[in-house]
C-alpha cells in the first residue's frame, strides 16, 4: 500500500525559501508523472507544479507560482521537489504531491492523498 509523505515545510518571511520534498512508501514513482497541489486556509486543493516521468520532457505550473517555483525529480532516490523562491503570503498552504494520470489532466490521480507539509509565509 503505497503512502505519500510530503515534508519540508514550515514558517518563513515574504521572500524566503523553501524546499519541500515527496516520497511513497511501497514503491517507486518510476513510469509516473509527478505533480504538487497545495490547498490554502478556506480554499479548494489547487494544481501547483508538474513534471513528466522520466523528467526530462516538460514541466508545467500554475500562472500563480512561474518563475518562483521549480519542481524536481531524482528518480534514484525515489523523491520529488519544490523548489519554492521569492515566497508570498498568498503561498501560505498545506502543499500535497500525487501521481497525475495524464499530462494537464491533474484531477485524475494514482494515489490517495497524504497528509501533506503546512507552508506558512508571514508579510
Amino acid at each position: 500500500q503505497v503512502q505519500l509523505v510530503e515534508s519540508g515545510g514550515g514558517l518563513v518571511q515574504t521572500g524566503g525559501s523553501l524546499r519541500l520534498s515527496c516520497a511513497a512508501s511501497g514503491r517507486t514513482f518510476s513510469g509516473n508523472h509527478m505533480a504538487w497541489y497545495r490547498q490554502a486556509p478556506g480554499k479548494e486543493r489547487h494544481f501547483v507544479a508538474a513534471v513528466t516521468w522520466p523528467g526530462g520532457s516538460s514541466t508545467d505550473y500554475a500562472d500563480s507560482v512561474k518563475g518562483r517555483f521549480t519542481i524536481s525529480r531524482d528518480n534514484a532516490k525515489n523523491t520529488v521537489y519544490l523548489q519554492m523562491n521569492s515566497l508570498k503570503p498568498e503561498d501560505t498552504a498545506i502543499y500535497y504531491c500525487n501521481a497525475p494520470r495524464l499530462w494537464r489532466r491533474w484531477e485524475n490521480l494514482v494515489y490517495e492523498w497524504g497528509q501533506g507539509t503546512q507552508v506558512t509565509v508571514s508579510s
